[in-house]
């Protein structure tokens, strides 16, 4: 190509509305992009197969809620409730970490009295309630407002739950941060198992972490959160973050299985945890409907 020919040639014109556009396209959809990742609520749904379920709890569907830690989806959590109500639950599970601060016992009563109303509603405490500043005696005063509301709390207890002439125990145990003597998972399925011999055993427990003791101590059935699907979620890995700082840690957020037990792990509905508080990424928030399928 001559001299000639290169001065000829037209110049690509520039377009800076182009890019001014693009600029701002980001700017203002990357925080509303990140603020849905953050709180974008869904629910999820996944049927988990569970030998030893009776044929009456075949198709029993739970609406599983964990890790609200003090958020509200809507005034008096109206969002949230509307978003359980559509999904028509069985029974509705609480696993732990509800409030972080006692100050926020005063959102308890609307969105315990709005579950209670939809189905029966249980709870276990998490690790958070029992390290807000009230301590024990915030734990005493969340545990009595939900009482009063309608929701079932189950510290190291448990209930037999009937359908279609079918029973299986439902049982639940206080977080590891609560008291010191209290009564462990491996005691509780042990009176389980004298007072109901044979009877198929679903655990709930805010953990996730501890899904080996209770698969050891003989649970069948196993409902957690604590893990907060490993606050960023990579393709084909899973969890990138555990509630311990920890890279890759396991049981994260799904269905797992070790030995004959089978945990259910929630990716949970709040953000306070590492590496900061507000933020998840490939990785909203849930309510997880998990409909139980005999194996």
């Amino acid at each position: 190509m001559t001299t000639t020919d290169r001065e000829r040639r037209p110049r690509k014109k520039r377009h800076p509305l182009r890019w001014l556009t693009a600029l701002l396209v980001f700017a203002v959809g990357g925080p509303l992009w990140f603020r849905w990742q953050c709180w974008g609520l869904q629910a999820t749904r996944t049927e988990v197969a569970l030998d030893g379920l009776p044929s009456g709890f075949d198709g029993y569907t739970i609406a599983h809620l964990s890790d609200l830690h003090g958020h509200e989806y809507g005034p008096g959590n109206e969002d949230l409730l509307r978003l359980v109500r559509e999904q028509n639950p069985g029974l509705i599970v609480v696993t732990g970490d509800l409030i972080d601060q006692e100050s926020q016992l005063a959102m308890v009563p609307a969105l315990a009295q709005g579950l209670a109303a939809i189905a029966p509603t249980y709870y276990v405490t998490g690790n958070h309630e029992w390290a807000t500043q009230g301590g024990t005696g915030a734990v005493k005063a969340l545990k009595s407002v939900l009482t009063q509301c309608g929701v079932k709390v189950l510290s190291n207890q448990y209930e037999v739950l009937e359908r279609n002439g079918a029973r299986i125990v439902l049982a639940g145990v206080d977080d590891p941060n609560g008291y010191a003597d209290q009564t462990t998972p491996e005691e509780l399925y042990a009176k389980i198992q004298k007072e109901n011999p044979g009877l198929f055993t679903a655990l709930l427990a805010h953990r996730n972490d501890h899904f080996g003791q209770y698969a050891n101590a003989g649970y069948d059935f196993i409902l957690s959160g604590h893990g907060h699907g490993g606050i960023v979620r990579l393709p084909f890995m899973g969890g990138l973050v555990g509630t311990d700082r920890r890279l890759f840690p396991p049981w994260t957020a799904g269905v797992y299985t070790v030995g004959k037990s089978t945990l259910f792990v929630s990716r949970g509905l709040g953000n306070n945890t590492v590496p900061f508080r507000g933020f998840r990424l490939f990785n909203r928030p849930e309510l997880a409907i998990v409909t139980l399928r005999k194996g």
